[in-house]
Parts: structure tokens; sequence; C-alpha cells
């Protein structure tokens, strides 16, 4: 039996009260908030944090052969954003990592092309929604990702969904579009593509169904995700399924993620779903997709570590809206008076690859020395060459000390550093995120995530910083 057999999802801490635009811009009031990824987030880094999640467990990360990233705001055109998630989660060198990039219906090509294929494969959909200072994508859109994993029994791990059908329909449509560079997505008048997303939408639904040899009445939960709002909540009422069974989109709450809100909301339904239901994943965007799945009896004790429900829950109080311009590069801060930042450079990143993107840390075999960063010689009993490779990335810690640095360059100062005493020995001094001045305190616990720490010279430099606890999550084992 093939399907799905992991899954995970990351959405960022940071909220956006839609009212406060509307009270600095003058525009007409909104309700709700959208999740905003942190000044040290882009689509890159959260979909690391979603695939950490979907391989927490099981051992997957040895098992995995095919890793496809999508995303409609890519951190780097012409290099592939793929292979620093591969990178960072420590995959095999022969596991191919590719984009699938520039368009939100990507989202659904990766998890088709995912589900089809004979080996293990992560799809990870990421996105990171801008657009022009009261507009509706600003005001509408959200950041998040999502990773799924698919395969079967053969592949040595439980299938927790099964996948029963799958079919689309391509149409060329004119509906939204971004040339190459511009800051914003436009779009045509919604009623112009309403009429013709569900009709495609009800096509491919209607050829998975026959498929599977099911009706519609069927379906116990229908996910119907894409960026035009009008064609979704058309085919919600419309689409002949049992009205209990559409599924919110959340866009109250966190936003529209693009290409990520299929993985986002598809998440959320496994994290409730009972053993046995039928799910029906329906994707807009130039043409509709479906994807049928049915739920095994595996799925309770496989559910994600990190629900998209607790992570909603656990988003912080809304930010200033003007904070949010700042973030996103729309309004210029004036910097710290000090030299700007390097770059990173490529021999020694390349060097430390497994440092830098695996946050693998080294311990002594003959004193049981934990080091980081890793080193040939001992800080304990100096010995030389005598390091195992240990990996952090899940090790949590206590704050020993910390700094508040309100000169150091930063899109978000003051810059909070910590010192952290890792559960098991080893100390190190990072930068400390999703925080606020408060946070930072003598005692707290923190879990390490990945996050882009400068960009300099048209340079991203990825690195591991820590973040304070606050999730009730159970904490995963090392995949």
């Amino acid at each position: 039996m093939a399907g799905l057999i992991a899954y995970g999802a990351h959405v960022p801490y940071h909220r956006l009260a839609r009212a406060d635009v509307a009270a600095t811009l003058g525009t007409a009031p909104g309700r709700g908030t959208r999740a905003v990824a942190g000044y040290d987030e882009d689509t890159t880094s959260m979909a690391v944090e979603a695939a950490r999640t979907a391989l927490a467990r099981d051992g997957l990360r040895a098992r995995i052969g095919q890793l496809f990233l999508a995303t409609a705001a890519p951190a780097y055109l012409d290099k592939t954003n793929a292979t620093a998630v591969h990178a960072a989660l420590r995959l095999d060198e022969h596991v191919l990592a590719a984009d699938m990039a520039g368009s939100v219906r990507s989202g659904l090509g990766a998890l088709v092309t995912a589900a089809r294929s004979p080996i293990p494969t992560l799809a990870v959909l990421s996105d990171l929604r801008t657009g022009l200072p009261g507009g509706a994508e600003e005001v509408q859109g959200g950041d998040g990702a999502a990773a799924f994993v698919f395969g079967g029994h053969r592949n040595g791990a439980p299938v927790i969904a099964e996948l029963l059908a799958h079919d689309t329909v391509s149409d060329e449509l004119l509906d939204r579009w971004r040339l190459p560079g511009a800051p914003a997505s436009r779009v045509w008048e919604e009623r112009f593509a309403e009429e013709i997303y569900v009709s495609l939408a009800d096509k491919a639904l209607s050829a998975a169904l026959d498929q599977a040899g099911l009706d519609r009445g069927a379906v116990d939960h229908l996910v119907v995700s894409g960026l035009h709002a009008r064609a979704c909540a058309t085919l919600r009422r419309s689409a002949g399924t049992r009205p209990e069974a559409a599924v919110p989109d959340l866009t109250d709450a966190i936003g529209n993620a693009g290409t990520a809100q299929p993985g986002l909301l598809l998440a959320d339904v496994l994290d409730r779903a009972a053993p046995g239901e039928v799910i029906a994943l329906v994707v807009l965007g130039d043409g509709a997709g479906v994807l049928l799945l049915r739920t095994t009896d595996a799925l309770p004790a496989h559910r994600s570590a990190r629900p998209v429900a607790a992570q909603i829950a656990a988003g912080s109080a809304p930010m200033p809206y003007t904070t949010y311009l700042s973030w996103r590069g729309l309004l210029d801060r004036e910097p710290p008076r000090r030299p700007d930042p390097e770059p990173p450079y490529a021999p020694p990143a390349h060097r430390r690859t497994a440092w830098k993107y695996g946050f693998v840390a080294a311990r002594c075999e003959k004193c049981g020395t934990r080091q980081l960063p890793p080193d040939r010689v001992c800080a304990g009993c100096h010995s030389v060459d005598a390091m195992a490779d240990e990996p952090m990335e899940h090790v949590r810690g206590t704050v020993a000390t910390f700094t508040v640095d309100r000169l150091a360059h930063t899109p978000s100062p003051p810059m909070l550093v910590v010192v952290v005493d890792y559960d098991g020995g080893g100390r190190f001094r990072c930068q400390l995120t999703d925080a606020t001045e408060a946070d930072a305190v003598i005692g707290a616990r923190v879990e390490m995530t990945f996050r882009r720490t400068v960009t300099a010279s048209g340079i991203h430099n990825y690195f591991w910083k820590a973040r304070p606890v606050r999730t009730g999550e159970t904490e995963g084992t090392q995949g």
C-alpha cells in the first residue's frame, strides 16, 4: 500500500493584526490576524522547520530518496534552494534535492510527484506572501511551510494515509501574475476566473472519485486551497460533499500561505482525523488538482509532534505594522553606525557544512566531553582526532547568561545573544529569536531553530539560533 507516511508543518510565531493595518493606512477595518515570517526567516528556513517535524520519528531521514522544495518565493534564483534544506536535514548525499519554484501551483506538483514516486520522497511546500502596503495580498496573505513524506510499507514505515487516487486539470488562466523582480502580484477581477476554477475543480474531483470508486458523500474532509478566495468559498459550498465535510481555511488566524496553504490545511486535518476517514485535497491555481487519501489505523500513533492548532495558539501578540514593513524591506530603517556585515565565504562554509547547516557537534570518545563547535582537539582531555559526530538540532538547553545588544546589525533591534548550556553537556553562544527582552532570562529553556542570520552582498548566511520553548509538543527522536 502506497501513501503518506509522515508530515509536519511550520507556522511562524509572529502575527500581524489586520485591524492595525487598517488603522495605520485609513482603510476598511479587517478582522483576524496573519502569520508573519520572522525577520530571520525565509522559504528555505521555514521549509527546514517543517521537514524537521516530519522527519522527527521512525528514523525516516535515512530512508528519504528524493527531496522537492516547492515555493513561489525562492530565496535564490539560479542556485538550488533545496540543497540547503538537504544539508540542514543531513540527508544522504545521493538524495536528489531539487526546486519546484516560481508559481503557487508548484506545491501541487511537488505533492503529486512525491505521491507517485516509487521511493520515499519528501515534498516541502513553503511560501512567504508579500504585497504592497494595504493591498489584499498583504492583508489576506500569510507565511508558513508544510512537509510530507510519501512511501509505502516496503520502505519500513507505516502508512498513515493511503493514497486512493489523484487527478489534475491544467488550464492557462491569466488571473494572477508577477514579473521577475516585481514586488507584488497583479490580479485580474475575481469574477473572471471564479466559475472557471469551480468547473475545473469539479472535473478533477469527479475523475479522482471515479478512480477510487467513491461518491462525494464518502468524503469526510474536503480541503480546498487556492489564492482565488471566491472560487474556493464557492467550491466548499457546491462540491456536493456533506456540508460538515468542508474544512475551515484558517485564513482568519494565519492568512493564506499560497504555495504552502494546501499543506498547512492537510496537516491540520491529519492532526485530528480518525482512522478510516477519506480526505479530498483540492488545489486551485492554473487549473485544479485533487488528491484522495484514506487515513489508516497507524495515524493516531504517528501524528505530528507539533500540531497546526497548537502552533496557531502559541503565536505572538500582534506586532506593530511598522515592524512588519521594515522586516519586509518596505520601510528602510537607519542601520547602526558600524561596518556593514560581511557575507559568508564559500570555501569555509563548504568545509564546515555539517556544523553550519546540520548543527553537528563532536563528543570526545575518550573523556565524553561535548564540543560546540567541533574541533580536532578535545577541550577536556586534549586528545587529538578522537571525536564522534553528535547532531544537536533536537537537544534543548538552558540559558546560562545573555546580552542585549542595541548596536548590532539586525532588522529587529535589539539583538538578543544567549549562552546555552545543553542537556547532556556542551555550551554555545548564539542568537535568541522569536523573543523579546523579557524572554532573555537566566534559566530559560530554549530549543534550536534553523534561521537566516544575515544577508550581505546578495548572499544568505544560514545557521542555527535558539528560541524559547513555548508550545507543549512532545520532543521527537532524531530522524
